[in-house]
């Protein structure tokens, strides 16, 4: 299994950023994915969960209406579209999926939110 996110960066308050994680090494279009984070000093949280068909999807309440998930099961990819970023949303974020009760998690991408 192999995740790698890619799309994070600096950006303003009221900014957007889509972050994107391509997957392979296991039946990507029949896993569900997710995004996690982990701001310093703070435990890793989950974000948003996308269901293998992308019908199905999961926000923290932090989010909800800002972030949005999305899927390509073409291209084995999974995205964030972030819009309206705060600085409490300033962590690394992950790309995750669970394959056998085993946690499989990708290098993360940082994403700072600042003036």
């Amino acid at each position: 299994v192999q995740l790698v996110e890619s799309g994070g960066g600096l950006v303003q308050p009221g900014g957007s950023l889509r972050l994107s994680c391509a997957a392979s090494g296991f039946p990507f279009s029949s896993s569900a994915m997710s995004w996690y984070r982990q701001a310093p000093g703070k435990e890793r949280e989950l974000v948003a969960a996308i269901s293998s068909g992308g019908v199905t999807t999961n926000y923290a309440d932090s989010v909800k209406g800002r972030f949005t998930i999305s899927r390509d099961n073409a291209k084995n990819t999974v995205y964030l579209q972030m819009n309206s970023l705060k600085p409490e949303d300033t962590a690394v974020y992950y790309c995750n999926t669970k394959r056998y009760f085993r946690d499989y998690w990708g290098q993360g991408t940082q994403v700072t939110v600042s003036s």
